[in-house]
């Protein structure tokens, strides 16, 4: 049985039509290196979700990048037509229903503008967190785009 959080993210796969299945982990997988520790794959095969606040319109923002990468703020600012900021964790919470280290990517408390950067397209199956910081779920990249309806950009610090 899985914990309340990582069920609601279950639900919210299935009601989208998806069948990817959520798996609790015995070990943290709160960060991207804590994760792949606990799976047994490379961190650049963990989905790094990060909530951002768009400083103008205040909207809530979610980046998406391969765990070995970074985010350029700057060049995701660019591509929205307005500067972000990090957001903090009561922002994060309130815009997506979890904490930090287990924001899944679908199953929101609000619609989120997505972006995936073009370097997870790269892998054949990645990992993102599912609600909680020891649930996570497979998935490939052309399901990340479509489960969160998101744009592909290269932002990434090269």
């Amino acid at each position: 049985m899985l914990k309340p959080s990582a069920q609601k993210v279950q639900d919210a796969l299935a009601a989208a039509g998806f069948t990817n299945q959520v798996i609790e982990l015995p070990d943290s997988a709160r960060t991207a290196a804590e994760a792949a520790a606990a799976i047994g794959c490379e961190v650049a095969e963990i989905v790094k979700s990060l909530v951002f606040r768009a400083r103008t319109s205040g909207r809530g923002v979610m980046i998406f990048a391969s765990g070995a990468n970074r985010v350029d703020e700057k060049a995701a600012g660019a591509i929205l037509g307005e500067p972000l900021e990090r957001a903090d964790p009561d922002f994060v919470r309130g815009q997506t229903g979890y904490a930090i280290g287990g924001v899944p990517p679908l199953g929101h408390a609000s619609p989120l503008h997505c972006i995936v950067d073009e370097g997870l397209l790269a892998f054949a199956r990645v990992w993102a967190a599912a609600g909680h910081p020891h649930a996570v779920f497979a998935l490939t990249p052309a399901e990340l785009v479509r489960m969160t309806n998101a744009r592909v950009a290269a932002i990434a610090k090269r």
